[in-house]
């Protein structure tokens, strides 16, 4: 696995050892990722999951490149399991993939283990605690997220109320360090969330609502990408 470089926005970040800093990148480069997250959703369940938690863990290369590595989506629903979130989702996808004896890296537990350290996990909104643990014990280079924990709680998701930052804070010793981004692309992803208990708000794009203050479902005739990818 390459030694990564850093793109990062003009966007104040939050390291795990409770540095605050502001490095460079690429607007586009984040949006891209962003929009990779968001795709996810459709990828794997639909344009308008009602939890619109998706994840997109990739790899920025040394040589400037940026590979997607896997992808994840909320599951709760799906498999009643409560700790499928978007990121662990990803996260187990992604361990999958890294492993795999006949897939494109094959590496070894311990390997694999060892490469999280490379990647960089986006998703449409803040970590719970539980995901940002997950997270920082899996040693991340960095996390990017959209909607805030305050915002989803504002538009009615029922939140436990402790932010990523401040977990990252507290996890001094783990002997990694992940760098924490926030805000990126929320103008998008703000509207995935705002939906299921805002009866009046718009559904996402290619999906309409099947009577008024009702459920968001998928156009029958909408196109299944959003945006071009580049996989």
């Amino acid at each position: 696995m390459h030694c990564l470089i850093l793109f990062l926005a003009a966007t104040p970040t939050v390291f795990a050892n409770g540095e605050q800093q502001v490095l460079q990148q690429g607007g586009a480069e984040r949006e891209h990722w962003m929009r990779e997250a968001i795709s996810a959703l459709d990828t794997l369940i639909s344009p308008c999951p009602f939890a619109a938690f998706g994840t997109a863990i990739v790899n920025h290369t040394s040589t400037g490149e940026s590979n997607l590595i896997c992808i994840g989506a909320n599951a709760i629903g799906s498999t009643g399991n409560p700790t499928l979130h978007g990121e662990i989702a990803g996260i187990n996808n992604c361990s999958s993939i890294l492993t795999d004896p006949q897939g494109r890296f094959k590496l070894s537990a311990t390997e694999a283990l060892e490469a999280y350290r490379d990647l960089s996990l986006y998703t449409t909104a803040e970590p719970c605690p539980m995901c940002a643990s997950a997270i920082r014990w899996a040693g991340f280079k960095e996390c990017i997220f959209g909607t805030s924990i305050p915002t989803l709680i504002d538009l009615g998701w029922g939140q436990i109320d402790l932010s990523s930052e401040h977990l990252f804070r507290h996890s001094r010793s783990l002997g990694t360090e992940t760098v924490l981004t926030g805000g990126v692309m929320e103008d998008e992803t703000d509207p995935l969330f705002a939906w299921q208990f805002q009866r009046d708000q718009e559904c996402p794009f290619g999906c309409h609502r099947i009577e008024d203050g009702g459920a968001c479902l998928p156009d029958p005739d909408a196109a299944q990408e959003q945006w071009p990818r580049e996989l």
